[in-house]
């Protein structure tokens, strides 16, 4: 089984996103990059090269539905005519935008965001959902943990790991103990724990530096030989980049703990000064409050600081 791995151009500031073409029965692509005309050219002229179109695709699974990942599946399912579509049940960026719901906002108000940042970020995200097509229940079937994804040559096994995205799934070859694992390891930077509301209970934040974790030891157990992510190249030493996430992660959660004081702070407060330098360009702000939020619970959850709800917004303080 050859990875076909097909860098499709995005917006966003982290550069080309890899598609993952699989060129055996049934065809498959893994992620598909966003909804721009750029991306679907790429797409479709990388594609071409193989002696493939978009009508040949008969299977898209999705790593997460982050739009740079999952904007031109429903263009590519429908070319196809109706291509099978799997993503895992715990995402929901196909279904609605990525501030959308009113959980998000309860969930972002709550970490000290004033009402016209938050507005200010919807507005923003409302934009960034434009670069994917939602898709309607029934056009698309769940990912399971440990289920296979059967190929004429052999099959790779589905791997849930949460962090990045509650809904994050790696994809594992077990022959030659090689992974697809989308943004959760990426050789030139450390995934960001996205704030989402939790699948289960939406109105408490999902662990997601925890659960990330987690998912990193879940891989280093695999002893992979080669990481295909998201963006850049190949991580060929997982020994490596576990040892330097780890490194960074541990970095990250003193730096939080040390601007937690007496009397507390949000997270919007942390966030404010973790990331001075690029809190009001755009995306970064979330994408600050996100890691701040992660780390905050973490340490929250690891006994080092406390939180406590004033008037309905959350204050970390010191032990």
């Amino acid at each position: 089984m050859k990875f076909i791995q097909i860098s499709v151009p995005t917006p966003f500031y982290v550069g080309d996103v890899n598609v993952y073409l699989i060129r055996e029965d049934p065809v498959t692509l893994i992620d598909v990059g966003p909804k721009t005309a750029e991306a679907a050219e790429v797409l479709r002229s990388s594609l071409g090269k193989h002696g493939l179109r978009f009508a040949d695709i008969r299977r898209i699974v999705l790593t997460h539905a982050h739009e740079d990942h999952c904007g031109l599946t429903k263009q590519v399912r429908d070319e196809a005519r109706n291509a099978d579509v799997l993503i895992h049940k715990w995402e929901t960026g196909h279904l609605f935008g990525r501030l959308a719901q009113e959980e998000h906002r309860s969930l972002i108000l709550r970490s000290g965001v004033p009402e016209k940042v938050f507005d200010a970020l919807k507005g923003l995200y409302d934009e960034v959902s434009l670069l994917t097509d939602a898709l309607e229940e029934g056009e698309f079937s769940s990912l399971e943990d440990e289920m296979e994804l059967e190929f004429e040559s052999g099959s790779l096994r589905v791997l849930h790991t949460p962090g990045h995205t509650p809904g994050s799934c790696s994809f594992h070859r077990e022959a030659n103990r090689t992974l697809i694992c989308g943004d959760c390891v990426l050789k030139r930077i450390t995934p960001n724990p996205m704030l989402s509301p939790d699948p289960v209970d939406p109105s408490r934040r999902f662990r997601s530096l925890a659960e990330y974790l987690v998912s990193l030891a879940r891989l280093r157990s695999l002893a992979p030989t080669l990481a295909y992510g998201g963006h850049g190249e190949p991580v060929a030493d997982f020994e490596e980049i576990f040892h330097r996430y780890v490194k960074a992660i541990d970095d990250r959660q003193s730096r939080v703990i040390s601007l937690v004081r007496q009397d507390g702070v949000t997270a919007f407060d942390v966030a404010r000064q973790l990331f001075a330098a690029s809190f009001d360009h755009d995306i970064h702000r979330f994408l600050a409050l996100s890691e701040a939020i992660a780390h905050l619970d973490y340490a929250e959850t690891e006994g080092r600081i406390a939180v406590e709800l004033k008037a309905g917004i959350e204050y970390y303080r010191t032990i």
